[in-house]
């Protein structure tokens, strides 16, 4: 059997996975139906992931993936012939093509590769509680502070936004009611939306400097994350790989799920209907998966279905990768169609019902045992059932996982520097950016230097505000009569908003609004599924 009839090339439209008695192809055209590679520690996962994308990059297909422990890092760097690779693809028919892919490296702390942030607003209420563990009545509050911004145009980027929000959303004291209170208004707002006491206020503020403690506020700022630039490919056509760096970020599992789950709602929300293409428009690999279902309310699993059940038709494909089929609930797990099982051990009497329970979810075959062979695969070895034809799941198959073509293992930080370096995202979100938002509004209503823009609404509604607001920037200081220079840029402004987009002219005063959340002045603020705001 030569090369070619393997499919080393990964030729129409298929890419190959593995051989047993049969070769296990995965078809571009289904991957987007989603997918699960389980498996005990040391059997084989992360070379199975590592093949499964380098397929897709050689197809065009970008890809994501958490790389938790730095082993797959060596997907940059060109493979080596080792005895073990060449012993194993000769067994296929295969001549082994040392090859490495273009490789993007991410790091939420900007460590290890380039940093990952998202602004406040854009993670929303539901997923912010779920990473701090707030309860109901805490979600709740979180949810009042979210839309009191929302409604009075305090855009909520990073942690100190969020904490003066809270602050200003906190009943007011005696004490503070004598002296008055230039945050009664919000305060008003927040009380009209529901009870906020000041104890729960000052819970979610403690859970804040918990998150803030373990690195997590370095996640929120600008430039915000543009999830664009993880769909891309190479110079030659390959799909980019795209990396996170998630050893430290693992140190908070409710961290690193909460994030990886963001990015995936962001991916359902801003990409259009592509129905059933050709092959996927990214393929995103979820290691680790059990994270992000230990103890998610049904609120929280109730989207997550959503999220996956619908992204599929996004042309998104999503890979769970984890120990047991059974750390992923049923109604998600129903929705993924391509298996790579690799052994279980089955020690323990929960050990074999787990085995028992991994064996039912594939398609029988009446040649193999498939609750044996389980127990039974070697290091590299798995159990593959692929969707083909009309989407049907093709009976498990024994296969031996082909060798991956790039270096099987880490890389040096030398290495590293070097990619990161000659990376085509180099500048773009290496330097953060501390645009005028909430925090700073609020600081400019306590400090009085905003007295007289906040304390009414200019006249002539939202024109007359934009108006007034260009005033203050330019200075409108003059004997009525005369207008300055600012006072005429002031009203031509306000006259040329009549006939233009307000978001578009909102978008152009720059941080004076808010940086790169200006955009949203003007218009309302709409929610996705999981809570973030919408980047129209």
């Amino acid at each position: 059997m030569t090369a070619s009839e393997t499919g080393s090339d990964d030729t129409d439209g298929r890419i190959f996975i593995g051989k047993g008695e049969q070769p296990a192809w995965l078809t571009l055209g289904l991957a987007n139906r989603h997918g699960l590679v389980t498996g005990a520690t040391g059997t084989g996962k992360t070379v199975s992931l590592q093949v499964m994308a380098e397929g897709f990059a050689r197809a065009g297909v970008p890809v994501f993936a958490a790389d938790i422990k730095g082993d797959l890092s060596g997907i940059a760097e060109v493979g080596e012939a080792k005895d073990f690779i060449l012993k194993r693809a000769k067994a296929m028919g295969l001549a082994f093509q040392p090859d490495q892919f273009s490789t993007v490296f991410w790091d939420v702390f900007g460590e290890q590769g380039h940093p990952v942030r998202a602004t406040v607003s854009e993670m929303g209420p539901l997923l912010l509680s779920r990473m701090l563990d707030l309860n109901d009545v805490q979600e709740g509050v979180l949810n009042v502070a979210f839309r009191v911004a929302d409604d009075m145009g305090l855009p909520l980027v990073d942690m100190k936004d969020l904490r003066a929000m809270l602050d200003a959303i906190a009943p007011i004291t005696a004490k503070v009611a004598e002296n008055g209170d230039v945050n009664a208004d919000i305060r008003q707002a927040a009380a009209s939306l529901g009870n906020v006491t000041k104890q729960t206020v000052g819970t979610i503020q403690r859970q804040l400097l918990v998150l803030e403690n373990q690195g997590g506020a370095s996640f929120f700022g600008e430039p915000a994350l543009q999830l664009k630039d993880f769909i891309r490919t190479d110079n030659h056509g390959r799909g980019l790989v795209n990396i996170l760096v998630a050893d430290k970020l693992m140190t908070n599992p409710r961290l690193y799920a909460t994030f990886l789950l963001w990015m995936l709602s962001e991916l359902f929300e801003e990409l259009p209907e592509l129905g059933d293409p050709d092959k996927p428009k990214l393929v995103f690999f979820f290691d680790e998966a059990h994270l992000l279902f230990n103890d998610a309310p049904k609120s929280l699993m109730d989207k997550i279905e959503q999220v996956v059940r619908l992204i599929r038709s996004k042309g998104v494909g999503v890979y769970f990768v984890t120990q047991n089929p059974v750390d992923v609930p049923d109604r998600v797990l129903a929705q993924l169609g391509n298996r790579v099982q690799h052994a279980l051990r089955a020690f323990t009497p929960r050990d074999q019902k787990a085995v028992a329970a991994a064996a039912e979810t594939f398609r029988p075959n009446p040649k193999l045992d498939t609750t044996k062979a389980i127990t039974e695969l070697g290091k590299g070895e798995a159990l593959v059932s692929f969707l083909e034809g009309n989407g049907t799941p093709a009976m498990v198959e024994r296969v031996m996982i082909r060798p991956p073509s790039a270096r099987i293992g880490t890389i040096t930080p030398e290495e590293r520097a070097a990619i990161i370096k000659a990376s085509p995202m180099k500048g773009r979100y290496d330097t953060a950016i501390d645009s005028e938002s909430a925090y700073e509004k609020l600081r400019d209503r306590l400090d009085g230097t905003a007295a007289g823009a906040e304390a009414a609404p200019a006249e002539g509604g939202l024109f007359g505000q934009l108006g007034s607001l260009v005033s203050t920037v330019f200075g409108t200081n003059t004997p009525r009569g005369k207008l300055t220079t600012g006072q005429v840029v002031a009203r031509n402004v306000a006259r040329t908003v009549a006939t233009t987009v307000v978001g578009g002219i909102a978008a152009q005063l720059g941080k004076k609004v808010g940086g790169a959340m200006g955009g949203s002045v003007g218009r309302s603020i709409v929610r996705g599924t999981l809570g973030g705001m919408l980047r129209r």
